[in-house]
């Protein structure tokens, strides 16, 4: 049993302290905010992280999950349709589990459930909120709080999001945004209620027919892409578009405020019921998307990093939680039954593991699933050019397919043949993947 410090307390943080936890580790988490706050807004639990999840328990109907169920593309400025989705009906049976659309704070109070729960294998998470993070040693390993206490174990896991500090003790530098001067760079983002669009004739249209719908409207180097969450009460809305002005891409902000008639006078150019649509937002934040490259390394001796401390994402994959996730899934399973002395060796195969899909997925994420020629050449870094993905439905594929529990136990089995996997580590058994 090892003592294991996880840094940050976000879906990262949560998902690798809930897989430790079954792993029969002692963990704690040290956050530091105080998780009062409602922050953030919807988010994707496709079948590569759902998987998982379901297994640890996870219960989608009282988190108010939304089904995915279908999907169209279509001209901003015209509503001209020009791809409807075939994979949504067959997800739950190609990919052996459910896509969600899920509001964050939903997702992340499940995991904080599964985490901290009395019922269930293995001891209790304990998570210490208002607890900053100033230093990390990554040799000891140790952490040092901003009240200069220091915390010591066996294990650190660094996933104190997109600006860690966490990195500098794992590479000596930090990973310093690059703002993007070809591709989407900035974007709204905002919510509104169903019940709000349904008040006006104009906009009606856009509730019907949407139980589990996702919809892209595309222009001249902006799109709008906005699904359902909690129980179809809340439409998530992305406005993502081109920036020319570079003195706004210097940090990213999730939080930043911007007036209602700046996302009226970037989106004049669409057509008017869809404008109408976008005047029903209210509370809209801003949100520079700069591109951090993928790093060489994961892990320094007896630390690692996870979620956007390791592989930050843009949005339009929906894939920087599930890959978070994923993160965590891989920590719980290569530190199953490891002592002290293994931890650097496990470490290292977590990276093994992870880095390459991640560091995919983050090449992926700069650009949407219709425009492949954008990310192709690369993403040849990390896979041969040919198999690419050339288009939403091959992106599925690859995305979804993909089964980290079995990676991981063929990885673990190449170490140590005689290697099975706790019985206590799910619930239940979990659906599979449809690769490798």
């Amino acid at each position: 049993m090892l003592n294991i410090i996880v840094v940050g307390g976000g879906i990262a943080g949560l998902s690798a302290a809930l897989a430790l936890r079954r792993a029969n580790h002692i963990v704690h988490v040290y956050e530091r905010s105080a998780f009062n706050n409602e922050v953030g807004a919807a988010i994707h639990v496709p079948p590569n992280a759902s998987r998982t999840l379901l297994a640890w328990g996870l219960d989608p109907v009282s988190a108010k999950f939304v089904t995915v169920k279908s999907s169209f593309r279509a001209k901003a400025a015209t509503l001209e349709r020009f791809h409807v989705g075939t994979t949504e009906s067959s997800v739950l049976s190609k990919y052996g589990a459910p896509w969600f659309f899920a509001h964050r704070v939903d997702l992340h109070e499940e995991l904080k459930r599964l985490a901290t729960e009395t019922d269930g294998a293995g001891v209790p998470v304990t998570v210490h909120l208002k607890s900053e993070v100033v230093g990390y040693d990554p040799v000891t390993p140790s952490i040092t709080l901003a009240n200069g206490h220091v915390q010591t174990a066996d294990v650190v896991i660094g996933a104190d999001g997109i600006h860690t500090t966490a990195i500098e003790a794992v590479l000596g530098r930090s990973n310093p945004p690059v703002p993007s001067k070809d591709m989407y760079n900035f974007c709204y983002r905002f919510l509104i209620p169903a019940a709000d669009i349904e008040q006006d004739s104009q906009t009606r249209f856009w509730n019907e027919d949407d139980d589990g719908r996702m919809k892209f409207f595309v222009g001249d180097m902006k799109r709008l892409v906005s699904y359902p969450c909690r129980n179809n009460e809340i439409h998530n809305f992305v406005a993502i578009f081109h920036q020319d002005d570079l003195s706004m891409m210097k940090k990213e902000d999730w939080d930043a405020p911007v007036d209602k008639s700046q996302l009226l006078e970037r989106y004049s150019d669409v057509h008017p019921d869809l404008r109408a649509v976008l005047g029903k937002a209210t509370e809209i934040r801003q949100w520079a998307l700069l591109f951090r490259p993928p790093i060489p390394t994961w892990t320094k001796a007896k630390m690692a990093l996870a979620g956007d401390a390791a592989h930050p994402m843009l949005p339009h994959q929906g894939q920087g939680g599930a890959q978070g996730i994923e993160d965590g899934v891989v920590l719980g399973l290569v530190l199953c039954g490891a002592k002290a002395d293994d931890v650097a060796d496990r470490l290292k195969l977590y990276e093994t593991i992870r880095r390459n899909r991640a560091s995919l997925m983050q090449v992926f994420s700069n650009a949407g699933q219709d425009e492949p020629e954008l990310i192709q050449k690369e993403a040849s870094q990390f896979m041969p050019i040919e198999k690419v993905p050339k288009g939403p439905e091959e992106f599925f594929d690859y995305n979804f397919g993909y089964d980290v529990v079995q990676d991981s136990l063929n990885h673990l089995k190449q170490v140590d043949p005689t290697f099975e996997l706790p019985l206590s580590f799910f619930q239940q058994q979990p659906g599979r993947g449809a690769y490798p």
